[in-house]
């Protein structure tokens, strides 16, 4: 495929991801009261154990002052767990808690319903089949 072939697709497709992103983001009720960062910190504790703050800040990108604040507002939610590292209790290990999964797993399940309903309702059976082909394509994008 040529390079301007590849360029027209890509100025095609990626406001339509970014207007879809901010849509399914709008659309949940769930978590209206997180920011994004918070959400994507609930998301990155639901994918490890525990990580510490200063972890925590660099994967985001943010100061560590901030990080502590954002997590002391999730503390305060009750959406994640601070306990004492037992190998050195300088360090607090940061977890998600249970109440953080039920709010992340209600928000996916909230942002699928509604998917769902728009795909059924406004793509035709062939628009649903070329969407489910374009998955693979697409998670390729997004792994690269």
């Amino acid at each position: 495929m040529s390079t301007e072939k590849s360029n027209s697709i890509a100025s095609a497709l990626r406001p339509v991801l970014a207007r879809l992103n901010r849509k399914l983001r709008k659309l949940s009720p769930s978590d209206t009261v997180l920011s994004q960062t918070e959400r994507s910190i609930l998301v990155l504790l639901e994918q490890n154990e525990y990580l510490l703050s200063a972890e925590l800040a660099v994967i985001e990108k943010i100061t560590p002052q901030s990080m502590g604040a954002i997590l002391n507002h999730l503390s305060e939610l009750h959406l994640v767990s601070k306990t004492a590292s037992p190998d050195d209790k300088r360090k607090v290990h940061i977890s998600i808690s249970a109440q953080g999964r039920d709010m992340l797993e209600q928000v996916r399940h909230e942002r699928d319903e509604w998917l769902s309903k728009a795909i059924a309702e406004v793509c035709t059976e062939q628009e649903q089949l070329i969407l489910k082909e374009a998955i693979g394509p697409l998670t390729k994008l997004v792994n690269f």
